[in-house]
């Protein structure tokens, strides 16, 4: 199975962002550490870290939206034919998509890609799940595959130890589970962290903020009711994939 794990920073122990003024926000009160446990694998577990929690330190809020963003992507079926490409890797393909980029038009408005290369290359980096803000950070995918009485979500990692920033689970793990054991991770997830910010801003409320500390309380309940609708509003979304654009492109990727 599949659940994204999480722990948070107590009150007192969150980082104020700013030195002259410390101040917090929604954001910045979902101080913790997290990490993923798929089918018996522990990723996103780091192999060396003078820390008492060896798992990804960072804004859990960060996990949650780009998890949330990623999603309807996650959930949108792949056909058959594109899942050898889908299932491939960059260092597999026989061109860099970036030879294909055009530079821009100063007058034109369209941002759609010109080449079907480029548009194949920006569907398959949709399926990453961003870790973008890590130092020597993992590679972790998800893409869907259904029919011959399956439904699975691939999860795939890819992760290369620089002797310096490690994970515990081996360089490559490929592995699937079934979709609606996804989408209840998501929803778990979703679930877990609104609860944990509920009590945390109804004990803002209680104890009138954090000495010290710059923190409007009032922004931070509305924000925080705002986002208790994002993982709705992102399973609303629909991707409008250019599948012709796409088989070009993986077509010419692949050779």
């Amino acid at each position: 199975m599949i659940r994204f794990r999480f722990e948070l920073y107590a009150l007192d122990e969150v980082s104020p962002w700013g030195s002259e003024q410390p101040r917090l926000h929604w954001f910045g009160l979902t101080e913790g550490w997290y990490w993923l446990e798929a089918s018996g694998h522990e990723l996103l577990r780091r192999a060396r870290q003078g820390h008492p929690h060896p798992y990804i330190d960072y804004y859990l809020a960060r996990l949650w939206e780009d998890v949330l963003v990623l999603t309807p992507k996650v959930l949108e079926p792949v056909p058959g034919d594109l899942r050898p490409f889908i299932a491939s890797h960059g260092t597999q393909w026989t061109c860099d998509p970036l030879e294909f980029v055009e530079e821009p038009d100063e007058q034109s408005t369209d941002d759609v890609p010109d080449h079907p290369v480029v548009t194949a290359a920006i569907w398959h980096a949709e399926h990453y799940l961003d870790f973008g803000y890590l130092r020597n950070p993992p590679k972790l995918r998800f893409w869907r595959t259904t029919g011959d009485d399956r439904d699975e979500i691939t999860v795939d990692w890819r992760h290369e130890d620089d002797d310096e920033i490690g994970f515990t689970a081996d360089p490559a793990v490929r592995l699937s589970v079934p979709t609606t054991a996804y989408l209840e991770a998501v929803h778990t997830l979703d679930r877990e962290l609104m609860a944990a910010m509920t009590q945390r801003v109804e004990e803002l409320e209680h104890r009138g903020g954090l000495a010290g500390v710059d923190l409007d309380l009032v922004a931070v309940r509305r924000e925080h009711e705002d986002r208790r609708q994002w993982l709705a509003k992102n399973l609303d979304r629909s991707p409008k994939t250019d599948w012709d654009a796409v088989r070009q492109g993986a077509r010419l990727l692949l050779g």
